[in-house]
């Protein structure tokens, strides 16, 4: 996650002390976890990755598996656990999970596409002390709705959001932009606005699941630049009007040394601060900070690389997985840098980047180690011929 507010008005808020610290080596470094705790959804999002569907999957943790994965997520000293369907609030032990790792001090958070949360509910996540919920809104009106596979799904979730903020639950609206509905963004920051919702997430469509076959929808560069240049412009406005929100971008990580590049034309001094701040940030962290384990409970790098799995938390515990080596993709994945190939190689911004996204490397190339083809810097942005100051010596020494 790129922390829009932080980066350029030096706003904290949520993640920031997980985001931005001093690095820690990718072996000692301990996972935000994303669990997708059952697949079954009462939606049919077309880019959904989990490729969910409205019916019950065999095989899936039972309660106490469940308890057991916990424990030992707790005892692995993981940061975070992120509860995630399908749909989570169709299993119907998620509070007494979440109150389970809440007891072990495991933060808790959740991401639902809200359309189940009436005022009952909302009051069991407020009481539940989930850290925020996240809820998903991929356009306005029938546009969501066609991303959502339900007609009246936008108005179900509005009210499902509406319901969290009564409840005086925090709460983040979760927006995935694509080529059909980026020309609603000026519309989504009125509805945070007047909705009063807390935190939104900006996110870059991931090429996996039922959205594997998306790459022809993504964005192009420029009408990425353009959103980018367009939530700046509304973080500025609401700035100057007195108005705190956390402003969030995910799965780009180009998004940072963009801002960077953007800041200096005109702020030389900030854009230094922000450029301090990204380096102190990994960049992308599928199989060092972030992991997933899916309802089955086999480990993947992230949400989004369901093909291939590093184990199975009912036979090994999550922490003798996820630091096991001898896994070649974990081991590569962990100091992944002699591996990228082609501009990622040699980008100047490759020790805040990370490389990107290696999963839409490989659905577009079927090569993980390609250069991610949602990267939007020019090769002049990235292959300039001007050092980047370093902090702590986290710049890359290809920063010639």
């Amino acid at each position: 996650m790129i922390n829009f507010t932080k980066l350029l008005y030096n706003v904290s808020s949520y993640g920031d002390e997980l985001r931005y610290k001093e690095k820690i080596s990718p072996a000692k470094r301990r996972p935000i976890v994303v669990w997708n705790m059952g697949q079954r959804c009462n939606l049919a999002c077309i880019h959904c990755y989990s490729d969910s569907a409205n019916k019950n999957y065999p095989g899936e943790l039972t309660t106490l598996e469940a308890e057991k994965m916990i424990r030992d997520l707790a005892d692995f000293k993981v940061p975070v656990l992120l509860f995630s369907g399908g749909e989570p609030l169709l299993r119907k032990d998620l509070f007494h999970l979440n109150d389970y790792a809440r007891k072990l001090g495991l933060r808790t958070v959740i991401s639902t596409n809200g359309t189940l949360i009436n005022q009952k509910t909302a009051l069991r996540i407020k009481e539940g002390r989930f850290d925020y919920a996240g809820v998903s809104l991929d356009g306005i009106g029938q546009n969501n709705d066609y991303f959502r596979g339900k007609k009246g799904a936008f108005k179900s979730a509005l009210e499902g959001i509406r319901n969290l903020v009564r409840a005086k639950q925090k709460v983040g609206l979760r927006f995935t932009i694509t080529r059909h509905n980026w020309h609603d963004l000026k519309d989504i920051f009125k509805l945070v606005e007047r909705e009063n919702i807390d935190r939104v997430c900006f996110y870059h469509l991931v090429y996996s699941g039922r959205g594997s076959s998306m790459s022809k929808d993504d964005l192009t560069h420029q009408e990425t630049r353009l959103c980018v240049d367009s939530i700046c412009d509304w973080l500025k406005s609401m700035h100057k009007r007195g108005i705190n929100k956390e402003v969030l971008s995910v799965d780009n990580h180009c998004d940072g040394p963009y801002l960077y590049l953007k800041t200096k034309k005109t702020d030389p001094k900030k854009a230094r601060d922000i450029l301090r701040l990204l380096s102190l940030n990994p960049g992308n962290s599928s199989g060092i900070g972030i992991a997933n384990i899916d309802a089955l409970g086999f480990v993947h790098a992230d949400q989004f690389w369901r093909n291939y799995s590093f184990g199975n938390v009912r036979q090994r515990s999550f922490g003798e997985i996820w630091t096991d080596t001898s896994d070649t993709l974990m081991k590569r994945l962990k100091n992944r840098k002699s591996s990228l190939k082609g501009r990622c190689r040699k980008c100047r911004f490759l020790n805040i980047c990370n490389g990107n996204f290696r999963v839409r490397a490989e659905a577009v190339y079927k090569d993980p180690w390609r250069e991610d083809p949602a990267c939007y810097l020019t090769d002049e942005e990235i292959f300039v011929n001007t050092q980047l100051p370093r902090y702590n010596n986290q710049i890359n020494s290809n920063n010639q």
